[in-house]
């Protein structure tokens, strides 16, 4: 029997194209799991797994951040670092048509439109986090430097404390 032919995310082609080196991992899942969940399932660290939201600001553009899977987004940090005087996440049934990609397969890289994005600066310490692959049971780990030049973020406080 033939081996099956891996499927590749947008993201995924997106970092082969700019040769930025990643694992993908994949997991069994029919439907949403929150990213604590998937690290569970996987196995990972819960440190080094992040979550991707997605925000609109008072300017109605489009906000993406990136943050760890327990740690809940700072809105007001988060608006001062993209320089808004606010934002509030968008709905979950505006996901896909704004990014692409749907609720649990949300990644920073290859939206439809490339966001301002923020990946919160506890990442930069770390020598290789997770995010979501591009859509649900896919997960892709690589260097936080390198994240930021795919998805052109910049690192940012943006996490409460």
């Amino acid at each position: 029997m033939a081996k099956q032919k891996e499927i590749k995310t947008n993201a995924m082609r997106i970092l082969e194209t700019m040769n930025i080196p990643f694992r993908h991992m994949t997991y069994e899942c029919g439907e949403f799991v929150d990213g604590i969940q998937v690290a569970d399932k996987l196995g990972l660290p819960h440190e080094k797994m992040y979550k991707t939201l997605v925000t609109v600001g008072n300017s109605k553009n489009y906000f993406v951040f990136v943050i760890p899977i327990e740690a809940e987004l700072d809105l007001k940090a988060a608006a001062r670092s993209v320089g808004e005087k606010n934002v509030e996440m968008i709905h979950v049934k505006d996901i896909n048509s704004v990014t692409g990609y749907i609720r649990g397969g949300c990644t920073a890289v290859g939206m439809k439109k490339q966001y301002v994005t923020r990946i919160d600066s506890t990442a930069e310490a770390l020598p290789e986090m997770i995010v979501s692959g591009g859509r649900i049971g896919s997960q892709l780990a690589l260097a936080p430097g390198d994240l930021a030049r795919a998805s052109g973020a910049e690192f940012a406080d943006i996490v409460r404390h």
